[in-house]
């Protein structure tokens, strides 16, 4: 009986579990940031939007 085909499965396991470990911080610190810099433009934003509609109005 040859194990090769666990040994294997074992191994492509492994590997994704590695890569997944890898990834997931990294999109988690990418979103964070992304949602933080969101948050500090948000106000300069409104107050843009708020001047414009100001102008528009009749």
């Amino acid at each position: 009986m040859s194990a090769t085909g666990y040994v294997l499965a074992a191994y492509a396991v492994f590997a994704v579990v590695l890569a997944w470990d890898y990834l997931s911080p990294r999109l988690q610190v990418r979103q964070a940031l992304r949602r933080a810099r969101s948050r500090a433009t948000a106000p300069a934003r409104r107050a843009a939007g708020d001047d414009a509609s100001k102008k528009l109005t009749r």
